[in-house]
């Protein structure tokens, strides 16, 4: 038989009555929530900065960057709203490779998805307790959404991902913002037709269940770069890219249009220094165009606390362990400094 059947994952209603969200957390989820969607929905116009981890592996060293965070959102909260990149599921192209917390609460390990599930349920919450910050999470798979669904503030739908019809219709019933991020192949009308799918209302199986979801009106783009047939990366978020994105949303009159740029991943070839510098460009654009000022939310930013990457199981605190990422001091350089460009107005 090809399966082999390990042990049975717990409903999410089980997990959630053993790892239980304090009435108090939950007041304090829902204000993030309302200031989250109060960029998408223009009612200020603060910025977006996503920022955090390619991967959520070590809940002490994310506890410790988020609390950085924490101290950092103080001094921009006028300018920008800062949310945690706290990834717990990882897609990896070749299959190989460490897939995130959820898989594997300890990456030295072997995997076991119910200690993960309940490891990524204890370190939202425990960030949520420490910082007053509620996080980002990417969906990987969409039936592991009602475990963390309590807990999230934005969610984000990744490049291999964006075309499957499950994740699209999941979407649709969220009552947060989801990003949708454009294709490896880079096309864009791809991502809008994503964004199509998730602002209707659907009728589905989901979780073994016949549902009815209600469409949801904050669902938006992400830029993130492409890979042309000869695998080199082609960058997409110079201000002629998000002209025509812009120019998409307008065709189509999606409410809310919107924008991040993902500044790591294919838009920087995976050198993140680089997202120092595209960060820049962007906002430059921005202040170029009073189009892109009004689309162009926020940006994605891949940061921790020790610059670059390592290998599985090299013992360097704070360090990622999936693509690399900017270290603490370029990071909060970089707030401050998203933080002046929104505040010139």
């Amino acid at each position: 038989m090809s399966f082999q059947y390990i042990r049975k994952i717990p409903s999410p209603e089980e997990i959630i009555r053993e790892i239980p969200m304090s009435l108090q957390l939950k007041a304090l989820k829902a204000k993030r929530d309302r200031a989250i969607q109060n960029v998408f929905t223009r009612v200020d116009n603060k910025f977006l900065l996503i920022i955090g981890p390619c991967s959520a592996d070590d809940e002490n060293s994310v506890c410790e960057y988020v609390n950085r965070l924490a101290k950092v959102q103080e001094k921009v909260r006028d300018a920008v709203v800062l949310v945690p990149r706290i990834y717990t599921n990882k897609p990896r192209t070749t299959g190989e490779g460490y897939k995130g917390m959820a898989h594997q609460p300890d990456p030295t390990e072997d995997p076991n998805i119910v200690e993960g599930i309940k490891a990524i349920r204890r370190m939202h919450i425990r960030v949520l307790e420490e910082t007053g910050l509620s996080a980002a999470d990417e969906m990987l798979y969409p039936s592991n959404y009602p475990y963390l669904a309590d807990l999230l503030s934005y969610v984000a739908v990744g490049a291999r991902s964006v075309e499957n019809q499950n994740h699209r219709l999941t979407s649709s019933g969220f009552d947060v913002p989801v990003g949708m991020k454009n294709p490896t192949s880079g096309d864009i009308t791809v991502m809008m037709n994503a964004v199509h799918a998730a602002l209707l209302p659907h009728v589905y199986i989901y979780n073994g269940f016949e549902v009815k979801t209600s469409g949801n009106p904050l669902t938006h783009c992400i830029l993130r770069g492409a890979v042309d047939l000869a695998g080199r990366s082609i960058p997409n978020y110079h201000f002629e890219d998000m002209i025509r994105v812009a120019e998409l949303y307008k065709e189509r009159g999606y409410p809310n249009p919107s924008i991040i740029v993902d500044t790591n991943h294919s838009n920087s070839n995976k050198q993140f220094k680089q997202q120092i510098r595209i960060t820049h460009e962007v906002m430059w654009s921005r202040m170029e165009s009073l189009v892109l000022k009004d689309m162009v939310r926020g940006l994605m930013i891949e940061s921790y606390l020790v610059e670059g990457a390592k290998p599985v199981g090299k013992n360097v605190y704070g360090q990622s362990i999936t693509d690399p990422c900017l270290g603490w001091e370029d990071s909060e350089k970089l707030i401050y400094e998203v933080a002046e460009y929104i505040r010139k107005k």
